[in-house]
Parts: structure tokens; sequence; C-alpha cells
């Protein structure tokens, strides 16, 4: 089950520096005053740190294999990115000058300097291929002074490329021309189409076979050790006694008995269970799509390997689509074109004499730093990070790392020399910096977290004399989803009829949201009215000429709401609209004005999962309760089931029985809709939503690189998806970011912080007081 693992991390770099988290921390005074003297001590400097928080840290702080949100942030505090956005979100692709790109946002003029500039061709030399020049600055160094060139550019774009690379990196399932061939070593790959994959995997042959169920076991194996160190957090909701009895419950076949069996044979013997099943395994994890790539790639190198042993393809030593034109100058190209491509250069440059070994590279020869298909050498350095960002990295100890100011960043040094980034919980960010042993966090954005601020400044507001406080809206949005696969008439999930019945629930549910969001957060967050987070500027906008309010139209099209109906009003009137589509849908209504009879396939109860841990704790919950109570005043049920465990509602939607339930999306900087709302290529597509006319619509605003055209056809998408009436967006929340007016001197913290420029943005000009 997925339980051991919530990753926030979109892997596009500096791309999305908003989205990296930062959590405060605030121990003991007398801990963090010694570990400020160690921090002196280290670096020689008498000059006062900044002391900022994190959750826990995974100490992997490689650009190449940073998991988790906090070691990320080390990574960007550290890394020199290739690529880089503004505070909109949009890249610069001309700040590598030595007048930098100037961007205005909120009226105010802000100058990039960037690493490279970067030009995109499209339909290059007359072909369907893009081409992506990227030419970088000649005066850049590492913090150990080795010069930063296109070679290390290669070098990552390599590593990353390579068969034994497992990082969250996505670079090497891109369409840069001849990549799939060099991964797969043969000329070959290009003439394995992806319906020869499929109907290997169909057929299942024993070569093919064998690494599928070596894959399996490998997960296994991972969710064993998960389990024997987390059953006693569950024995009391799952009745288990022993590690190897949760993972038998989770894992096994029904009724199978771990006792008295060794860890061998209990991962043997279920494995055994599945046998090649590893869709089914897939769903017990959580993750219906877990295996999907695996077994794809797995399908591919089989089909190579037939096509090899039959005389058919060459060797291919290095990426056709990744050429050096010179000592600061790479090229990428691409078959075709799609938007995100641009983003996956954001990744961070990595120091080659560092993370590689320079005898192994050699340009003309083909090699690239390291043996292929081995990072060991990489993996080596995951914990001692080398880069050329705006500090460097001292050493983690005491759950704290440390970090001195590069004199060689390409910026200017930084004026703060010493930072220290510390672990602790969210209930001590406040209090922490309040008392002095922080200086700078990010607590959770609640109405309640507001009001302590606002407490502590003499002024009684979020800025003041002892606070401030930067509000971002979260990269992200919370939102109530219905599965059209269970919650339709007659079994048929596109109808009108079915899209009626969902549309009566969303009309009332909808009309509660902007009482419960106001009550959970306050000004901490804001209802929205489209499937798609207020960052993106893809979102629709109040002032645009054809924005709605969610669900705020009858059966006939008419407005339900008027400005100047009550709260209760409008209460009203949503359910009289709701009623409307319960009749359109085909439902009866009785004498007593209650529904009496539902339509073939349909029911007079649906179900409503919400994580609320057992006691309502959730944004979205008083929106149920409150919908429960005006859906049972005219018959239908909406049964609330507030879990504990946020997993079983995950693998109902994994599996498909779902009815509605209650969560929120991540979102990245491109805001591609394919994983979500694709009827076939989608693999979070929990509404189960299938529509031809959005299929087509999501793939066209990948090929185009025309962002007002792109806005254009993503208003059609969000348009498509509410008349399904799959999802009622509920909230955008804010994150926010706080800081000491006592110790960081307020006039040079970054300013305009926003949710794609972050607070060290521009951190080399930051100063403590």
């Amino acid at each position: 089950m997925k339980m051991k693992k919530v990753l926030a991390l979109v892997m596009a770099g500096a791309m999305v520096l908003g989205t990296m988290s930062m959590s405060a921390f605030a121990e003991e005074t007398e801990a963090v005053t010694e570990a400020q003297a160690a921090a002196e001590e280290t670096t020689g400097s008498g000059s006062t740190p900044l002391v900022v928080g994190s959750l826990d840290m995974s100490e992997k702080f490689s650009g190449f294999f940073a998991e988790s949100v906090p070691d990320q942030t080390i990574v960007n505090l550290t890394g020199l990115y290739l690529l880089e956005n503004d505070r909109a979100g949009s890249v610069i692709y001309n700040g590598a000058g030595d007048e930098g790109e100037t961007i205005a946002y909120n009226g105010t003029d802000y100058t990039y300097h960037t690493v490279a500039n970067i030009t995109v061709t499209e339909k290059a030399n007359g072909t369907d291929d893009t081409v992506y020049n990227i030419k970088m600055r000649d005066d850049l160094v590492f913090s150990d002074g080795t010069p930063v060139t296109a070679d290390d550019v290669i070098f990552s774009m390599y590593v990353y490329a390579d068969t034994d690379y497992d990082g969250y990196g996505t670079l090497n399932s891109t369409k840069i021309k001849g990549l799939q061939n060099y991964r797969l070593n043969s000329t070959a790959a290009d003439s394995v189409s992806d319906e020869d994959v499929a109907k290997a995997v169909e057929e299942m042959p024993e070569e093919l076979a064998a690494g599928v169920k070596e894959a399996m076991k490998e997960l296994l194996n991972s969710e064993y050790d998960w389990a024997d160190a987390s059953w006693a957090d569950y024995a009391d909701d799952y009745g288990v006694a022993s590690g190897e009895e949760f993972f038998a419950l989770l894992y096994g076949p029904e009724d199978y008995d771990a006792e008295g069996k060794d860890r061998d044979t209990v991962i043997n013997e279920i494995a055994e269970s599945y046998g090649t099943d590893y869709a089914s395994l897939a769903a017990a994890y959580g993750d219906e799509a877990y295996f999907d790539d695996t077994v794809k790639e797995l399908a591919q190198e089989y089909l190579v390997e037939q096509k090899t042993a039959a005389g058919e393809g060459e060797e291919v030593p290095n990426i056709e689509g990744i050429k050096k034109l010179g000592d600061y100058e790479v090229e990428v190209t691409t078959d075709g074109f799609d938007a995100s491509m641009i983003y996956q250069l954001g990744f961070v440059i990595q120091p080659l004499n560092y993370y590689g070994d320079p005898a192994l590279y050699d340009y003309d020869n083909n090699q690239f730093g390291f043996t292929r298909g081995d990072l060991s050498i990489v993996r080596e350095k995951t914990t001692s990070p080398l880069g050329g960002g705006a500090y460097k990295f001292v050493k983690y100890e005491n759950k704290t790392v440390y970090l001195e100011a590069n004199e060689n960043y390409f910026k200017g040094e930084p004026k703060i020399k010493n930072l220290q980034v510390r672990v602790s919980t969210d209930a001590d960010y406040i209090p922490g910096v309040e008392q002095g042993t922080i200086d700078l966090a990010d607590p959770s954005g609640t109405k309640s977290a507001f009001e302590q601020i606002k407490s502590i400044n003499s002024n009684g507001e979020l800025n003041g004399d002892r606070i401030n406080t930067s509000r971002v809206d979260n990269l992200g949005y919370g939102y109530i989803g219905i599965n059209a696969n269970t919650v339709n008439v007659g079994g048929e999930a596109g109808s009108d009829a079915s899209k009626n019945l969902r549309k009566a629930i969303a009309t009332v549910l909808s009309v509660y949201r902007d009482v419960s969001i106001d009550s959970y957060y306050g000004d901490a967050a804001a209802v929205i009215n489209y499937p798609i987070s207020n960052t993106s500027w893809a979102a629709p906008q109040k002032s645009d000429a054809d924005y709605e309010v969610a669900y705020s139209k009858d059966v006939d099209g008419n407005l339900i709401y008027t400005d100047e109906m009550t709260d209760d009003e409008k209460f009203a009137a949503a359910l009289e609209a709701a009623k409307g589509y319960f009749e359109a849908a085909g439902y009866t209504f009785g004498e007593d004005g209650k529904l009496s009879a539902a339509p073939e396939g349909a029911k007079l109860s649906y179900e409503a999962m919400i994580g609320g841990s057992g006691n309502g704790d959730h944004p979205t919950f008083a929106v149920l309760t409150d919908a429960k109570e005006a859906l049972a005043s005219i018959g239908f049920d909406l049964e609330i089931n507030d879990i504990t465990d946020s997993n079983i509602m995950w693998d109902a939607n994994n599996a498909g029985t779902s009815e509605i339930w209650c969560a929120a999306w991540q979102a990245t900087l491109d805001p591609d809709m394919y994983q979500i709302y694709h009827s076939t290529g989608g693999n979070s597509n929990y509404y189960h939503i299938a529509d031809e006319t959005l299929d087509a619509d999501i793939v066209d605003a990948r090929t185009s690189a025309d962002q007002a055209y792109r806005k254009s056809v993503y208003k059609q998408c969000l348009d498509i998806i509410l008349d399904w009436a799959v999802e009622i967006p509920v909230y955008q929340r804010q994150n926010c970011v706080i800081y000491s007016t006592e110790r960081v001197n307020a006039d040079t913290f970054t300013p305009d912080v926003t949710t794609y420029y972050n607070w060290y943005g521009d951190i080399e000009n930051m100063e403590m007081k």
C-alpha cells in the first residue's frame, strides 16, 4: 500500500522552485545555539546564520536522486539549473547575457540572470523535428572553482538517460531523437511499435515473464520491509500482530497464513500467487499504473533482443538528438513538438569532475563520464552534493544541514554567509520564529495559524514588528470527484441522463463550498470554479467573458442564483435545481415531494469518502454534511464515509469502485491534462471520463507552443469536464512563509514571492540584521 511514501516532488528542477516547500523547525534553544556555534566553527565565520526549517530529510541531496521536498530544497540551494522561470512561472529564454532578461510582474520590472539562452525551433530543417539550442554563459564555475561547460550538461543528460537511472527525473521518457534506441542499444528499437509491445505483453513469452516476475518481487520485498517496520501503527485498524501478518494481509491471497514461515518463503509464495498478474499487485499497492512503464520497457527490450538475434539492428553508441556544438553550446532535437519538453530541460547541471569520472569522458568517442549501465560512481556522492548554486554543502549532522555562501556564485556571493536547514515539526514553526530559535519557516496556511501570527505582532496583522508573512497560492487545488462508471444511469457513463444525475449531486455540493471553506481556512483559501489550480496561466479568470460559477445553472440552462440572494436562499435554490436534474435523469418523485424511485442502474444513495481522520478534520467535510442534510430532505442519501486511512479511498479509486470522494491534486507548471482526464492514456483518470472531443483537445493542446491558443483549448476541456459533472472544484489554499523581522532585514527579503518563485529566489541579496 502506498502509505510509506508521500512525494510532492515534481522533477522539473528550478522550473518548480515555487512548489518546493521549506518547513520550519524549533527544538530547544540550547541545541540551536550549539548548532549555530558549530556552523561558525566549521566555516570560520562569525556571521549570524540564517536558520531555516525543514521536514525530515532522506539525505538524498543530489539533483539526480532527490526524492522528498526537503531534500530537493537542499538541491535548490546548492545546485545550478540549466533553465529557470520568472515569477509568473514562464520560462526565461534570454537571461544569460550581461543585461539578463527583464520581465514585469505585478507592476514591477525584475531582471533575471540565468545560465543559458535557449532558442526553440519547430519543424527544423523542413522536418517535424524540434530543435532546442542552448548557449551557456562562458564564465560559470562550480563552487570548487571548476568551469561549467557543455560537457557537464551532456554528462548530466546521459545520467538521466541511462538504463541504470532510477531517480525521479523523467528526461529518459521524452522524445529526444534516438533516446530509446540508445537506451535499448539497437537501431532496431525504432521498428518496435506500440502494437508490438502490447501484443508481447498480452502473450507474455517466458523470457518477458521472467523479467516481469522479478520486478514484481522487487516491489514485494520493498513492501515487506515497510510492513515489518510499520505494522504496529496499523495494528488496531487491521487486527495484526506482526510485520509478516500485516504484509500477508495486504498482499497475500485470501486466507493466506504466514505464521511460522520465514521472509523468503512468504514473499516467494505470495509472488507465486500473482504469477505475472502485475496489474493486480499494482492495485493492491494502491497505484494501478505502477508497473505499466516497467512492463512496457521490458517488452521493448525483449522484442529488440529478438530482432537482434535475427540479425536486425546495430548497436547505438550515443543519443542522436544530443549534440555538443562547442564548449558552451548544446543542441537537443526531438521528434515532433511537445509543449512539456522545455520543462524537461530545467535540470541541475551536475559537475562531471565530481559526480562522474573525467577519465571516462570523451565526447568524440562516445564516452560520457561513467560506465554505461552502471551509475554507482554517481550514487556515491548522493549525500554530499557539490554544485554551482548560491550555497555550498558543508555537512549534515544532528538533523541539520550546514551550508556556507558560495563565493563563486554567478549572481554574486550571498550576503548571509552561513545557512542552516534543520528538522522539526509544523507545531513548532510559529513559536520558533517568535522565540528566536529559528528565523524563517513555512507553517501550514490555516485560519488558526494566521490568527496565531497576528496575536504575536503588536499591530494584530500578519506583517508586523516581530513576524512578516508572505502568502502565495499552493500549486494545486482541492476537489470532490465523482466516478462516472459507478454514478450513472443505465450503465452509460456519458449519457445525458447520467450527466444530469451527477449534476444534481454536484449542484447541491457546490452551493455549500463558500461557507465550508471560509470556516476552515478563513482568508487562507478561496473557492474555485474550474478544475484547475488558480496558479496556472491556463486557469479561467473572473474577468473572462465566459467565466461561470461551477454548477450555477439549472437543467434548462438558467442561472440558479442572483447577487441579492442570502445564503439560505441560495441553498434552497440549489436544492430546487437539483430536483430538476434528478427528474431529467429519470428519477421519480412521490406526492410528498421526495424521491421515490431511481432509474435503472442508478440509486437513491451514494457513498462519499473523505479523509477526515474519522473526526471530520478536512476542509471539505462541512460541504458533505450540509449537502447530506439538504439531499435527505428530498429523499436522497449521501452516505459520508470519514476514513482514518486514506489508502482505503485510493485503493477504491484505483480499483474503479469508488463513487464520490474528496481529495486534492498537486499541479505542475504546465497544465497538461493527459494523465488525469484522457480516456486511454490517463493513468490517474479516477473519474472514468471518456469523451472523444476531450481526448482530442488534450492532445491538440500538447502540440502547440502558442500559450493563448493552448489556454482557449484548455478552457474547452474544462467546460467538458464540468459538463460531465465528474469533478466539483472546491478550494485553492495558500502556502505561507514567515520570517522574523527582528533578525532578518525585511528590506532585503525576496520581493514578490509567488507560487513559482520561492523566498530563496533572490537569496544572494538577503541580509541578517
